[in-house]
């Protein structure tokens, strides 16, 4: 009776997945309309230069760990670890520099996270000229040893 329960419920599992499409994952893209897609190396030569870095994760995630110097500006977003946008998603643009020639790069936990994705979009397309996206984030930066807070 109870293995019976079980696979009901793996099968009750499985179709609400497959039915509701914000459960889905996908992994982010490889490059990002408009701006640049930078890798690990690349991330700290523009550290180096003082570029400013945009961790667009959750405050908590910000606060046990980022990379230095970092501002946390979430990107709330209604669908998580997915590339599809909502009107009700939300993004701090007045914390970013008002300068839109400034370097900035935008991070998150490496895909599928796609908050540094969708944050570094919302800076294009306001206008930043100088946006790179770290698709391999927090993670990547980790495995370097490079700097972090």
């Amino acid at each position: 009776m109870q293995a019976r329960f079980m696979h009901s419920l793996v099968i009750a599992a499985t179709l609400a997945f497959v039915a509701n499409p914000s459960f889905a994952v996908e992994e982010t893209p490889n490059a990002i309309p408009g701006g640049t897609m930078v890798n690990e190396v690349q991330a700290k030569a523009l550290f180096d230069k003082g570029a400013v870095f945009v961790d667009a994760r959750v405050a908590a995630e910000y606060a046990e760990k980022h990379i230095k110097g970092a501002i946390n500006v979430v990107f709330k977003e209604v669908h998580k670890k997915v590339g599809k946008l909502d009107p009700k998603d939300s993004f701090d643009m007045s914390k970013l520099p008002a300068d839109k020639n400034k370097a900035m790069v935008f991070y998150c936990n490496g895909s599928p996270c796609w908050r540094g994705y969708k944050g570094a979009d919302a800076a294009i397309k306001a206008g930043y000229k100088k946006v790179s996206w770290f698709r391999d984030g927090l993670p990547a930066w980790e495995s370097k040893g490079f700097p972090t807070e």
